[in-house]
Parts: C-alpha cells; sequence; structure tokens
C-alpha cells in the first residue's frame, strides 16, 4: 500500500477510535482523478479569452468579475476536464463530487508513521484496513460540492457538457454569478463593484467571513489585473482597474452562519475558526491527541510543516476531534481557503513523523490527495495558506526559505528504522514556486552561471515527468505540472536514478514512484554544485554525485548564493543526523538521556551540502498527560541543518567547516 497519507495511525499504535467508520468515510469523497476525462475539450488559441467576454455579455455579469472569480478558482485552467479535490471542474471549478467519486480510483495508505516521532512513551500495536465506502446520494452533500447541476439548471446546458466543455463551463459560471446577483436583489449592474455579494456567495462558503475574505480575493485580482498562459497554452488577461471599490456590507445580507468562536490565532486577512482537537487521558500513561505544550521562550519555533490530508474537509474535521487520533495546528478548505484552527501554538501537534521538528514546527494540513496529479488545489486554499504563513513566520521569525518552510516529505526519519515509514506529501504535484510567490519570496536567481550553489526551480506547468503508482503500482500517473526534479547517476537521462540506502538498504535503485522521493529534488531546495556538463547539472545529494537536466533554454534550477559545509579537515566522512539532539550530559535527573543515533548516510570529504540553520541540541521532554513536568533539556553541542537529500538533515557543528559558496 502507498505511503502517501498526512493522517496516519494514532501516536499510541492502534486503530484510532472511530477510524472504523471515519477513515471509511475518508474514502468517502476521495475526489481524484488518474487521467482527464475523455472527450474534455480543449479551446483553440486566443479562444479562452472571447468566450469569457461572450459568456459575460450574454449573463449580463462584468467581464473582470467573471475573469477574477475564474482565476481565484482555477487561474482559467481546464485541467484536462479532471477535477479538483473538491470536485470542480473546468475554469469555473463547478462542482460535482457526486460525479467524481463515481470515476475515482480509491486511495490507500498503510500509515506507518508514528506521527509524534518520540521513544519517550509506550505506545502500542494495531493495524486498520478501511473497507470502500458507497457513492453518496446527492441531496448528503453540502451546496458547495454541487453547484454544477445547479448551473445546468440556470443556464439548460447539459452536466457532462459542463464538465467537459470549456465555453459551457464558463457559460455555467456566469449563469451562476448571475442567479447570486439577483437572489442579492440588486441589477446586473456593468459596474464590478456592484457585485460583492454575488462573488461572496459564488464561493460556496458557509459562514460570513469566509465568503468575505473570498470576494477580497476576487476584488484583489480586479483592481491588481492578471496575465498569464494557461495549461491548454491559452493567453488570457484581465487588466487592472485599480479604482474599483466594492460595497462590502452586502455579505451581511447573505445569511450566512459566523465562525464559530475560540481562541484562534490567525491573520485578519483570512478567515478562521476554532474546532479544537480534544485533549484526553486514556490511562497506562496513554493519552491523544497532541501535548499541552505551553512551549517556552527558550524553544524556538524554527518550521512551518505543509502537509495534504488525504481526506475531504468533513473527513478530516472528523479524525482531527477524534481523541485517539493524530493532530496539527491548522486546517485548509481547497474550495474556499477557510481556515479551522485546532491547537494553540504554544502546543505540540503530532503531524510530522519527528518529535525534534514537531516540539519546533506548526503543521498546516491542505486539503487534497498526492497521488492525484489532477486533483488540483484552488487557488484561494493557495493565497490563504500563504497568508497564514506570513503571519506565522512573522510572528516566530522564521525564514521564508525551503530549509524552514518544509513540505511532510522533508521531514527526516528520526532513526535509522523509522525511514521507510515516512510520509511523501505534499509530493511532486504541489506548487511551491507559485506558493513562494504568493509569499513574498519568488525564487529567483542570486547568483551567475558558475554558482557552486544552485536552487531547483523548474517551470511548474510545462515541466512534466512521469511518475508512475498513482493507482496502480508501475502505472503512469496522469501527465501534470511538478516542481521536482529526477536525479541519476550519470548526465543522461537514461542512467539509473540514484540510490536512497535509507528507504532501500540493500542498494536497489530508485523509482518513478510517486511516493518514491529518493531521487528527488523539489523547488526551493538548494544544492551545492558538483560538477556541470552541457544540459546537466550534478549537485551532491545523500552522499553522492546526483545529476539532473538543467538545460540553458529551459533551465530546472536557478544559480544561487550560500553558505555550504563540508567535513572538518581530517575527517573522511561525518556522520547525519534525523534530529538534532544534546549530548548526554546535558539530561538532568529524572529525564531519560536520549540516543544521538545516526542515520545511515555519511556526508565525505569533498562533498558539501547547503546549509539552512545552525541549532543547539535540544529535547523537550513531554510524556505525560501532566504538563507539569515538562521541560527542555539544552546542551553545548550544535548543529547544522542542511539540505542532504530530498529531506533535511542535521551535521555536528564539530564534524564540519562551513563556508560560502
Amino acid at each position: 500500500m502507498l505511503r502517501s497519507a498526512s493522517l496516519g495511525r494514532t501516536p499510541s499504535g492502534r486503530p484510532p477510535k472511530a477510524l472504523g467508520a471515519l477513515a471509511s468515510a475518508a474514502l468517502l469523497l476521495p475526489l481524484l482523478s488518474a487521467a482527464p476525462q475523455a472527450g474534455a475539450e480543449v479551446p483553440e488559441a486566443g479562444v479562452l479569452q472571447e468566450q469569457f467576454a461572450r459568456a459575460a455579455a450574454r449573463h449580463g455579469v462584468p467581464e473582470s468579475v467573471l475573469l477574477a472569480v475564474s482565476y481565484l478558482q482555477s487561474r482559467w485552467d481546464t485541467h484536462g476536464g479532471a477535477p479538483s479535490v473538491t470536485g470542480g471542474y473546468g475554469p469555473m471549478h463547478l462542482t460535482d463530487a457526486v460525479t467524481a467519486l463515481a470515476e475515482a480510483p480509491p486511495h490507500h495508505s498503510d500509515g506507518t508513521e508514528d506521527a509524534r516521532g518520540d521513544s519517550s512513551r509506550a505506545v502500542r500495536s494495531g493495524a486498520h484496513s478501511p473497507e470502500p465506502a458507497a457513492v453518496p446520494a446527492p441531496g448528503s452533500l453540502p451546496a458547495r460540492l454541487r453547484t454544477l447541476d445547479r448551473a445546468s439548471a440556470l443556464s439548460g446546458i447539459p452536466a457532462e457538457e459542463l464538465r467537459t466543455r470549456t465555453a459551457a463551463n464558463i457559460e455555467g459560471g456566469a449563469a451562476l454569478l448571475a442567479a447570486a446577483q439577483r437572489e442579492s436583489g440588486r441589477p446586473a449592474s456593468a459596474d464590478p463593484a456592484d457585485w460583492y455579494g454575488a462573488v461572496a456567495r459564488y464561493s460556496g462558503a458557509d459562514d460570513s467571513a469566509t465568503a468575505a475574505r473570498y470576494a477580497d480575493d476576487v476584488f484583489d485580482v480586479i483592481r491588481s489585473g492578471e496575465s498569464r498562459t494557461t495549461d491548454g497554452g491559452q493567453v488570457v488577461t484581465l487588466a487592472a482597474a485599480p479604482a474599483v471599490a466594492p460595497d462590502t456590507a452586502q455579505v451581511a445580507g447573505l445569511g450566512l452562519r459566523r465562525p464559530a468562536d475560540g481562541p484562534v490565532e490567525c491573520p485578519r486577512t483570512v478567515a478562521c475558526e476554532w474546532i479544537p482537537a480534544p485533549y484526553e487521558e486514556f490511562g497506562d500513561g496513554d493519552y491523544g491527541n497532541h501535548d499541552k505544550a505551553n512551549r517556552p521562550a527558550s524553544q524556538s519555533i524554527d518550521y512551518i510543516v505543509v502537509h495534504d490530508t488525504e481526506a475531504t474537509w468533513d473527513v478530516t474535521l472528523k479524525l482531527v476531534r477524534d481523541p485517539t487520533y493524530v493532530s496539527w495546528q491548522y486546517s485548509l478548505r481547497s474550495s474556499d481557503g477557510h481556515i479551522a484552527q485546532h491547537v494553540a501554538l504554544r502546543d505540540v501537534g503530532w503531524h510530522a513523523g519527528n518529535w525534534f521538528v514537531n516540539a519546533k514546527s506548526v503543521g498546516l494540513e491542505h486539503e487534497g490527495f498526492l497521488t492525484a496529479p489532477d486533483s488540483w488545489y484552488t487557488e484561494a486554499m493557495y493565497r490563504s495558506s500563504a497568508r497564514l504563513v506570513r503571519y506565522l513566520a512573522a510572528r516566530y521569525d522564521i525564514p521564508l526559505d525551503r530549509q524552514h518552510i518544509l513540505g511532510h516529505d522533508n521531514v527526516p526519519g528520526t532513526v535509522t528504522s523509522t525511514i521507510k515509514g515516512m510520509h511523501t506529501d505534499p509530493g511532486p504535484y504541489w506548487d511551491w514556486a507559485h506558493y513562494f510567490k504568493l509569499l513574498g519570496r519568488p525564487i529567483t536567481p542570486s547568483a551567475g552561471p558558475l554558482a557552486g550553489v544552485v536552487t531547483i526551480r523548474p517551470e511548474f506547468g510545462s515541466h512534466r515527468p512521469v511518475y508512475t503508482g498513482c493507482v496502480t503500482a508501475g502505472e503512469a500517473c496522469a501527465p501534470h505540472g511538478s516542481g521536482a526534479v529526477r536525479l541519476h547517476t550519470g548526465p543522461s537521462a537514461d542512467a539509473p536514478l540514484v540510490r536512497d540506502i535509507g528507504l532501500r538498504p540493500g542498494g536497489q535503485e530508485s523509482t518513478t514512484g510517486v511516493n518514491d522521493t529518493g531521487a528527488r529534488a523539489s523547488t526551493g531546495q538548494s544544492y551545492a554544485v558538483a560538477e556541470r556538463r552541457g544540459d546537466w547539472t550534478a549537485v551532491w545529494y545523500l552522499g553522492q554525485k546526483a545529476w539532473f537536466h538543467n538545460p540553458a533554454k529551459e533551465p530546472t534550477a536557478v544559480n544561487a548564493r550560500g553558505l555550504v559545509l563540508t567535513p572538518r579537515e581530517g575527517l573522511a566522512s561525518v556522520p547525519v543526523y534525523g534530529r538534532a539532539y544534546p549530548e548526554a550530559s546535558a539530561y538532568p535527573a529524572g529525564v531519560p538521556v536520549q540516543a544521538v543515533s545516526p542515520l545511515p548516510y555519511r556526508l565525505l570529504a569533498g562533498q558539501r551540502y547547503v546549509v539552512g540553520d545552525r541549532t543547539p541540541g535540544e529535547y523537550f521532554f513531554a510524556p505525560v498527560f501532566d504538563s507539569s513536568g515538562h521541560t527542555v533539556v539544552r546542551g553545548q553541542e550544535e548543529y547544522y541543518q542542511i539540505q542532504f537529500g530530498h529531506r533535511v538533515a542535521f551535521v555536528k557543528a564539530t564534524d564540519v567547516r562551513v563556508s560560502q559558496s
């Protein structure tokens, strides 16, 4: 079974209490598609802009409003007729969750990762094999997951056409916007500013704050303008209209609920509600599903970890409210960017599978599915997530780079035995380049052509390496843009992929599997250059030289500057660690000494790796339900975090020397 899920077994190892029903429910709406729908239509060059103009005129919707709504949902992409993670089709994201489910292959996960990632208390063993669920009745789904049927009724266009014909899809979206305007009692005005309420209703949000934030984003797009080439090769442009000032009071008349009150810690620029993860003691030192840590100021928060949920929104919320399950700080909904906070920032969520990282991080779960390349994320969710990350980064002084904004798939195993079980989300289809542009830190060159460091940065839309195993082992996944490059043992696509001895102790080659991170480098990750040869660049990776295709005309990396390290003089190699724990002498009485266990890799003399941070050896002792005895152990030993492979790793500062490259 695949190891892609971000939501795994309970830290105690037993099946979650409600997981028999809930994990079946997790299969209830895995809105993913192995390939674009048969017959999905792609417009000829130059036609898409005209289709927006015609639909807007026919339904009396300002063209800028129609374009901006579509941009926030899909960035004007068609995705070959495949549905989003919430069952939305086409550039207008018309939702038909029932059809998306009926056409979706099942998602599997073996959930082998211990999400807490610490051996300081006893855990129990257990397993779970969920049964597949039946396709739900349309009436059992919220309105936001079935807008396509209403668009069909309003426009008279058959549902199948709305799913597969771009022009029809745009017509359906325009019909929904026009109906929302009529239902608000407002005329079909030519002034975009009069459509704020209709746009808020189009979001499908069931609370006023999320609807308003969605509408605010749409009007930000109208004011700033946008232009891009879509996945179908269409150039679409929305001219900037900076003077548009919508009547934001219109959202008050939509009759939407207020988000749940609570101690949310979110920026004012997002819609956020408090849906707490429970905290219960089960006896015998067993508790869940997070640690009441009250993390002291002496313990820094250094990381933000990006996950995908491997479940739909409703199932995600059920799981995080199960006291026997795992936890994380925030969940983000794909359809409209709505955020729910579950764990206070002062406490430790069980999300990353590595206690050192958990104790020093905040976890963000995004509604989505790793092995579904065309189950695309909406622009609304990317923007909400970026705002939340900027807020957290400012609060904790976290650098906005890929050494500190990690994917779950970048978190290292704690010791050799945990490497294979580490999760692989959000995977190669998460658009890190777009995400960092939204964070205000676009990935651009910072050095000349002979730089000693490169930062991975393929063009997401056109860079489409073949992955396998999305549905069936060995079977090719649907072609899709990717921010990851594949690493070979030589400067040729025919050369074998590099090996990861942690994943395959027998020395077997890595594979093209979508969950195989053994020969993969992702957008934003920086590596020291080992050699350049024609269109190929070699970097140091997992203790070996690894080549990737990097032609000058279509580069997949940008040249960069950075600190690099290498074994200090006289050392042939140095050990590599999955956590930065203090030396034995630092532990006070009553706190068990944690082993400083190296991973199976070695950093060899002559090799160089990019430095992400310098950190003291630190261990947060929190093995019991009662937090009064929790303590932070900090030693004299210091470590450097490095980009060692696809995952980060740590080396002792005394083992290496650092230089500028």
